[in-house]
């Protein structure tokens, strides 16, 4: 694979659970609305959240601006994330490669911690942010990792790379993982546009793919 090449290789924090916020200088495009300015429609999408998630952080602050973008996407995020029938230590993998294909530190410094907690190695998280095909992969790794870098490099997959997801998780599993791709490229896409920060005091997790 030469996904590394496009990567500029990054110094990273001396353990990846570590890793923190984006850059603390960054201009947030589009903090929390204030109560009192908040549309009808806008604030009942908030109430319907809060209720079921506790308050938006991050990308749903962004999302609340379009509220029946906000719910919609919440109903396909609690599956994606709960109840998809890939195991959730590979639902995290494949969030972790797309945060890092659109160099999302916020996705990312959520989500790496995530992944540690459903059993990823450190390592191979490690390999992600330092743009490396990861070392000592289990047989379900392997696939997804080659079926995601193929479908973000080459914007298809090879029949070879399909016929082995396929045979490992299942078309219900292919579709899930590509929604799991599509579903972070998405937040990623509007992360990066918010240029939402993390929480002060943090360090850029990824740096940018070279252009």
């Amino acid at each position: 694979m030469r996904y590394h090449h496009r990567l500029t290789i990054i110094a990273i924090a001396s353990s990846i659970i570590g890793l923190g916020a984006a850059n603390s200088n960054a201009q947030d495009r589009m903090g929390p609305i204030p109560k009192d300015q908040l549309t009808e429609q806008q604030a009942k999408a908030l109430a319907d959240f809060t209720a079921a998630r506790g308050q938006p952080t991050g990308p749903w602050i962004v999302l609340l601006r379009s509220p029946e973008v906000m719910s919609r996407a919440r109903e396909l995020s609690d599956y994606l994330r709960y109840e998809s029938i890939l195991p959730g230590w590979l639902r995290e993998f494949v969030i972790l490669m797309t945060a890092r294909q659109w160099s999302q530190s916020y996705e990312w410094s959520v989500h790496s911690r995530l992944a540690i907690d459903e059993g990823l190695s450190p390592e191979i998280a490690r390999a992600i942010v330092e743009g490396r095909r990861p070392e000592s992969m289990v047989d379900e790794e392997v696939i997804l990792y080659d079926f995601c870098m193929e479908l973000q490099r080459n914007q298809s997959v090879s029949d070879a790379t399909y016929a082995r997801a396929v045979e490992r998780f299942g078309e219900q599993g292919v579709v899930e993982t590509v929604s799991l791709m599509g579903y972070y490229t998405m937040i990623s896409m509007v992360l990066n546009t918010a240029r939402t920060p993390l929480p002060a005091g943090g360090k850029p997790a990824l740096s940018p793919f070279p252009h």
